[in-house]
């Protein structure tokens, strides 16, 4: 089945409650976001994948040759095989909102699903992405609720990549909410403050 793609973490929604999907990052695993997630949305569904790359024994959701440096063929193989799981949630279960989060590499390969099929998430929140190739247009981006979150001084993902991101989501017609904080790439309570109202409101 497609709901067993990927060892996850799963809990089932309540009635009428969202499904949060949660995408760890870089040597996390599908505990990593979990609590994070039930903290956020009450109540809701939460599908908690972890990655099926393995680097130096770091899980992660596709592959890279160095920092910032992505195996493009395995990030495709990896975007259409969450897709697929994605998909697989979606329609177990019918009628629920979906949302998402992911940090670091989760938030990259949100990104890259998200791109790709912006259908599949209600409300998107990406946490220090990175994505290093120029996205397609793609009209259905118009209306998405999206939160980018970063870290000026952030090594891991630059800030100005992350304001080309954000500029491109705009100019694409995506409804987007920022929080950026002068430090790294750490989550701050600024960060997590953001989250909840914007999975909230």
């Amino acid at each position: 089945m497609s709901v067993d793609l990927y060892k996850a973490r799963v809990r089932a929604p309540q009635a009428a409650r969202p499904i949060v999907f949660a995408f760890h990052g870089t040597g996390g695993d599908e505990s990593q976001l979990f609590a994070l997630a039930d903290q956020l949305v009450p109540g809701a569904g939460i599908v908690s994948p972890r990655g099926d790359v393995s680097e130096f024994g770091a899980a992660r959701f596709f592959k890279r040759t160095a920092e910032g440096v992505y195996d493009m063929d395995d990030l495709a193989r990896a975007t259409d095989k969450m897709i697929t799981f994605v998909e697989a949630y979606r329609a177990k279960n019918p009628g629920h909102q979906v949302y998402a989060l992911g940090y670091s590499n989760g938030a990259n390969i949100l990104a890259s699903v998200f791109l790709k099929r912006p259908d599949l998430f209600d409300r998107t929140a990406m946490l220090h992405p990175l994505v290093p190739w120029q996205p397609e247009d793609n009209p259905a981006l118009a209306g998405r609720k999206v939160l980018i979150s970063a870290g000026q001084r952030d090594p891991i993902t630059p800030w100005h990549m992350t304001q080309t991101l954000i500029s491109w989501l705009t100019e694409q017609g995506a409804d987007v909410e920022t929080e950026v904080h002068d430090g790294g790439h750490e989550l701050r309570n600024s960060e997590l403050t953001a989250l909840q109202s914007f999975f909230s409101d």
